[in-house]
């Protein structure tokens, strides 16, 4: 009996050590929901602005996408893939500890991009990751998004998982990036493909092919949001929405966009060519 006592004593300590290993891991998570990367909320421009982009869930057939978004606009996608494994390794601690001796290039946060500059993955994340200020040029803003060394950066991308609609005859390619908040990319286009934010919040504007955004290549989209977006008529203003984590975004091939991080954030592209 005494044994059995024991048995059930220990069973009994057991659960309780697990519920409260368990309440201490949900607390955890939930306070490091951002992965790190939270930034001064007085730094960031706060609003998300409307969204009229058409939103869907994992409901969204092949068929369905193909007929209705893949060749003429762009469509935001929710729950169609789990990253939750790719976004803990995207966390700032994960991240720092496997890549922060890595060399990454940066590129200017203009429409041509012209200069690069290499630093240590390290270097970048703690010295060169700020807000972004609405007076510098984009020429004087280095952006980290798009120069990955794909074999040095294998084991993180190897448990992305992509949104799984492609079109006929393309394959995908994976940018990464980590940017400020107020730092974005300014008007330009290319072919199709998904954007996916992993941590924080990216606006997005986009243009039909045949609608030329009026903007300075080389000026930040902050710059055009505060000064340039809010003298739009309705019938010049962009499409757009803010995404988050979970949210996929698809843009059609050649449709103009420009982004906007309004936090420090962190997101992957793929590029359907």
């Amino acid at each position: 009996m005494e044994e059995y006592c024991c048995v059930l004593f220990t069973v009994a300590c057991f659960i309780s050590l697990l519920s409260v290993q368990s309440e201490n891991s949900y607390a955890k998570n939930a306070l490091t929901a951002d992965g790190g990367w939270l930034s001064t909320r007085s730094s960031k421009p706060a609003d998300e602005g409307p969204c009229t982009v058409e939103v869907r869930d994992q409901s969204l057939t092949y068929s369905q996408f193909i007929e209705r978004y893949a060749y003429s606009r762009p469509v935001i996608i929710r729950g169609l893939t789990d990253n939750t494994k790719f976004q803990f390794q995207c966390s700032k601690n994960s991240l720092l500890q496997e890549f922060g001796d890595r060399m990454v290039r940066l590129s200017t946060a203009n429409t041509y991009s012209y200069r690069k500059v290499d630093v240590p993955f390290q270097e970048f994340v703690e010295h060169l990751l700020r807000p972004q200020s609405v007076d510098v040029l984009g020429s004087d803003t280095l952006y980290f998004f798009g120069d990955n060394n794909f074999t040095e950066w294998r084991s993180l991308f190897q448990n992305y998982v992509p949104p799984p609609y492609t079109l006929p005859g393309t394959s995908g390619a994976y940018s990464f990036g980590i940017a400020g908040p107020g730092t974005g990319v300014p008007f330009h286009w290319h072919g199709p493909g998904y954007s996916e934010v992993v941590y924080g919040r990216k606006r997005w504007f986009l243009y039909p092919p045949e609608k030329a955004p009026n903007f300075h290549p080389n000026k930040t989209t902050l710059s055009w949001v505060v000064d340039t977006y809010p003298s739009l008529n309705q019938g010049d203003r962009p499409i757009e929405c803010t995404i988050h984590p979970g949210e996929v975004l698809y843009f059609p091939d050649r449709w103009w966009h420009a982004t906007l991080n309004l936090d420090t954030s962190v997101f992957i592209s793929t590029f359907l060519g």
